[in-house]
């Protein structure tokens, strides 16, 4: 595989490109790429762009765009994962794996057993951090649309943010330990829906949180017997999404 780099432009084939400092690092310090060697550049708006490395200077990294290749990496299934707030370590594996298992949107929430608490100033700083990571992963992972990741709200804000802005047919759900409720048992979404998942902190919504949660129309889900972490349930729930209702369950097609 080709070694990817998200550059923020609109492109054309023949166009010299010149790599941000950060990705001309990577390039030459980290992978070491010559004069010459291919390469691939998105900017995010779906499809990607074949090119190579036209010169490379003290200061500066040029690749010259050879083609472009209407390639996408999208599910079918739209999925919301909105995150309670954990500690920086698992909050930056959970974007980064949900990104790479195909999550449209993800939305930190503040919640009343949130560990972490950011003031705005910090809110804005972890923003541009997770970011960062989103354009890392879909680097990595080979998607050429970057997942949005959302400001940092609390439970209320997001709630009442969805119940002006979702449509019917959206699907809400919400992973609950004292729900018997599994996926068999919930309605396939149709094909223009969109699933929110909401996922708790390290100790669970609270009592009230899950009341206004299902008030808001969400069906509480379990998956398995067993209780597991929030990083775990995050990327857990959806990966059964996308097995039952997404590009999991889809055969894979070959892109040249």
């Amino acid at each position: 595989m080709h070694a990817r780099f998200y550059h923020p432009t609109e492109m054309s084939i023949g166009q010299l490109i010149e790599l941000s400092l950060e990705n001309k690092h990577h390039a030459t310090r980290v992978l070491r790429l010559k004069k010459g060697n291919p390469v691939i550049l998105f900017n995010g708006r779906g499809g990607e762009f074949s090119g190579h490395i036209d010169h490379i200077t003290k200061s500066s990294t040029f690749v010259c765009i050879d083609a472009h290749h209407d390639k996408e990496c999208e599910s079918s299934l739209r999925i919301e994962l909105a995150q309670a707030l954990c500690v920086n370590e698992k909050m930056d594996w959970i974007v980064q794996k949900a990104v790479e298992l195909g999550v449209t949107r993800i939305q930190p929430v503040m919640t009343a057993r949130s560990i972490v608490h950011l003031s705005d100033e910090r809110s804005s700083k972890r923003l541009q951090h997770w970011h960062k990571i989103v354009i890392g992963a879909c680097e990595q992972c080979g998607r050429n649309r970057l997942p949005e990741i959302r400001p940092l709200m609390t439970l209320p804000e997001w709630l009442s943010h969805k119940k002006t802005n979702d449509t019917p047919d959206d699907l809400r759900l919400v992973l609950s330990t004292t729900s018997t409720q599994s996926l068999s048992n919930i309605a396939s979404p149709s094909a223009h829906a969109n699933v929110a998942l909401a996922i708790g902190p390290e100790g669970g919504f609270t009592e009230d949180e899950e009341a206004a949660i299902f008030h808001a129309g969400f069906l509480p889900l379990r998956l398995g017997q067993r209780v597991m972490r929030t990083e775990t349930a995050a990327l857990a729930a959806i990966s059964a999404l996308q097995a039952i209702w997404g590009d999991y369950a889809v055969p894979m097609k070959n892109h040249r």
